[in-house]
């Protein structure tokens, strides 16, 4: 297939751009980059080493002769995008190119309407690319599992059917995004169910939870291939901002009381999510919702789970609690979600345990000088 990657330079666009490639799909990436200047604006940066998007791309060619395309530009650019369109004539869009930290889009009143100017008209574009350029073209967009926030009640794929004085109706879920972030997500897939119904176009949103790991067997090819590691309290995700503490001696820092339960999934089984969402369409006219996580952990079972692999490795692991900067649930809340679509589709997932706790850290420690302890609870208040 022909496929674009949007946001092929990220976190988790580039492992899935060298996983499709590999696979033989025919792959593009389209990027402006925007997350390497967000480095800059935070004076963060990778744990691991980055090469540039041009050495990463080269490098692929050089280990297994595929080669990548990559086009510089940006989804809000109308005319690039329609360009991009035009050349590639993509049979799938994967659509990972939106500001994907919900306490970026937190820090002011700037950094929210970027986030939301950014994610929402870039997708109101992609969605009119397909429908002038590509009408058969296949969206898959990453959405989030903090769409629908800590309802209690339990999440369905995408759906909620509803009896009310008789009478019956399906509708799409009922959101409660906990942030600017979260809620540009609900905004994307409101517009995208709406083009689905009026112009036929067919879309997958993969609501996916909170990501660990960083490694692939792609991206394990050569050094500069390696994936980016954040650590810090903006960029971070729970589970590999609590190694990169434990590796240089940090108290692993939760937030309020830890009770907080979110979904969670593997960078391996993202990839493979991508790859079976792209080989298996929804018809034309269909928003096909699929909650992409495999387990749900709470913030404290994260951080006793970091502490017990990081003492066995002879680390004198700690945990603070800290006054919580968000507004959510704290206490042990009610969760439990449905994700039975991908692996009805092939997705064997692969769970947390130890030893993929202990190699991260390994690779955390192996880099522990890249890392800016200053940085690692900057994340700023929702209040």
């Amino acid at each position: 297939m022909r496929i674009i990657v949007a946001g092929g330079d990220g976190f988790c666009g580039w492992p899935t751009a060298l996983y499709l490639s590999e696979l033989g799909h025919d792959v593009t990436i389209v990027d402006n980059l925007v997350r390497r200047k967000i480095d800059v604006e935070l004076m963060s940066g990778s744990v691991t080493p980055i090469a540039t998007l041009d050495e990463r791309v080269a490098a692929w060619r050089e280990v297994t002769g595929r080669t990548i395309g990559v086009r510089i530009g940006d989804l809000n650019d109308y005319e690039f995008l329609s360009g991009v369109f035009r050349d590639v004539k993509p049979e799938a869009f994967v659509h990972f190119a939106e500001q994907r930290s919900a306490p970026y889009s937190m820090i002011d009143r700037e950094h929210a309407v970027y986030t939301q100017s950014n994610n929402v008209l870039g997708t109101l574009n992609v969605l009119y690319a397909i429908k002038e350029y590509a009408p058969d073209c296949h969206l898959v967009k990453l959405g989030t599992m903090g769409e629908y926030g800590t309802p209690n009640i339990d999440i369905e794929e995408g759906y909620l059917t509803v009896e009310h004085k008789g009478r019956q109706e399906t509708f799409l879920y009922p959101k409660t995004p906990g942030s600017f972030y979260h809620l540009s997500k609900v905004h994307d897939t409101n517009n995208i169910y709406f083009a689905c119904r009026m112009w036929g176009i067919r879309a997958t949103d993969l609501n996916q939870g909170v990501v660990y790991n960083v490694r692939t067997p792609q991206t394990e090819l050569d050094p500069r291939l390696a994936n980016r590691f954040d650590y810090d309290g903006i960029f971070g995700t729970a589970l590999d901002r609590f190694v990169a503490q434990a590796a240089v001696g940090h108290p692993l820092t939760v937030y309020g009381r830890g009770g907080q339960t979110r979904g969670y999934i593997n960078i391996l089984d993202t990839v493979r999510c991508l790859q079976l969402a792209c080989e298996n369409p929804p018809e034309p006219g269909k928003l096909r919702v699929m909650n992409q996580f495999t387990q749900w952990f709470s913030v404290n079972q994260l951080a006793q789970t970091v502490k017990r692999v990081g003492d066995g490795m002879g680390l004198d692991v700690t945990i603070e609690h800290l006054d919580n900067p968000r507004i959510e649930r704290e206490d042990d809340h009610y969760f439990h979600a449905v994700n039975t679509s991908l692996i009805s589709l092939g997705l064997e997932p692969h769970m947390l345990d130890d030893q993929t706790v202990a190699s991260i850290l390994e690779l955390a420690i192996a880099n522990r000088d890249r890392i800016n302890q200053s940085l690692i609870c900057n994340s700023p208040t929702w209040k």
